[in-house]
């Protein structure tokens, strides 16, 4: 691949994604822009020194003129939340620094496919869907990525099997009206009750799965993580990571991920995350998965709960 990707922000999120992209062969050039010039200096040098052993890419400290002609840009500048905040509380603050940059840099790169990663990440998909005048297609919001992997994962540790083998989903917003269709929880093509009951006719001891406790579990990491070390960016730069290569693969692929809603579910002029068809030319439409109707109920929930801090911070 030869793609140039810009990340705005070198905070932890921001630099921790230009370092996993700076690991593998997805990207030619990397530009990280960030208004703290030595800490963008800094994080760019350390990067570049860790690229020996991979065939050349360019790593640039730059500004949004930098940024011209990029493929991809993913915005991560913004307040990081701290312990005990909620991400909605960071609405108007980091509302009002997209408002800042997204003229220059949508000046720089018309054409790129926009990655949302700031929080309080479904509001900033919105705003920035509604200021920056790109067609809806170029702008995701990485939304539910990042707790649908983290309901992977402890599904995984509860079932004793691979990851890859559940297939599994984290709906609506990126906090906490969030919620698991679990009548959408499979592995690999077997639901998660006759999962459950055929384990354990070859003889293994498998619980049943507390949903309210996993859901809790999904819900509350990113603040588990945030008391205990300051900050959450690993498996978020993974999440994004694994984006950047859906946007350059060859094909589509379907992904949760916050874009705006046109009707689905009932749902009007929001962004938050369902099944969503993505690939090279950004967003395709959403995919309706059949849910019951206790979960679409959740969903519309969600949704409102976001147009309500929508409906407060000034745009």
């Amino acid at each position: 691949m030869s793609a140039k990707i810009t990340i705005i922000g070198a905070g932890s999120v921001g630099s921790t994604i230009a370092y996993t992209l700076s690991q593998n062969d997805m990207a030619s050039e990397l530009v990280l822009i960030d208004i703290n010039k030595e800490k963008v200096d800094g994080e760019v040098m350390d990067i570049e020194q860790g690229t020996c052993f991979r065939d050349p890419i360019s790593i640039v400290a730059g500004d949004y003129c930098d940024a011209k002609d990029s493929d991809i840009v993913i915005i991560t500048s913004g307040v990081a939340r701290k312990p005990g905040q909620s991400r909605l509380d960071l609405a108007q603050t980091n509302v009002d620094i997209l408002k800042s940059i997204t003229p220059l840099i949508v000046k720089e790169a018309p054409n790129a496919l926009y990655i949302m990663v700031s929080n309080p990440v479904d509001v900033m998909t919105y705003v920035f869907t509604k200021i920056s005048g790109l067609p809806e297609r170029q702008v995701i919001g990485s939304g539910t990525m990042l707790d649908t992997a983290r309901l992977r994962c402890g599904l995984s540790e509860r079932l004793n099997i691979a990851q890859k083998n559940i297939h599994a989903y984290v709906f609506g917003e990126h906090g906490d009206t969030s919620f698991i269709p679990w009548s959408g929880v499979f592995v690999s093509g077997v639901s998660l009750a006759d999962y459950i009951k055929l384990m354990r006719s070859f003889g293994r001891e498998i619980e049943d799965v507390n949903k309210e406790e996993m859901l809790e579990y999904v819900r509350t990491s990113g603040g588990m993580i945030i008391a205990n070390k300051g900050a959450t960016f690993y498996a978020v730069s993974a999440a994004v990571c694994n984006l950047c290569s859906v946007l350059l693969a060859s094909s589509d692929s379907i992904a949760v991920l916050s874009s705006m809603m046109h009707g689905e579910y009932g749902i009007e002029d929001v962004c938050l995350s369902t099944l969503t068809l993505v690939g090279p030319q950004g967003i395709k439409g959403k995919v309706p998965m059949r849910m019951s109707p206790r979960e679409v109920e959740q969903l519309r929930m969600s949704a409102d709960a976001l147009k309500q801090v929508i409906n407060g911070i000034k745009i």
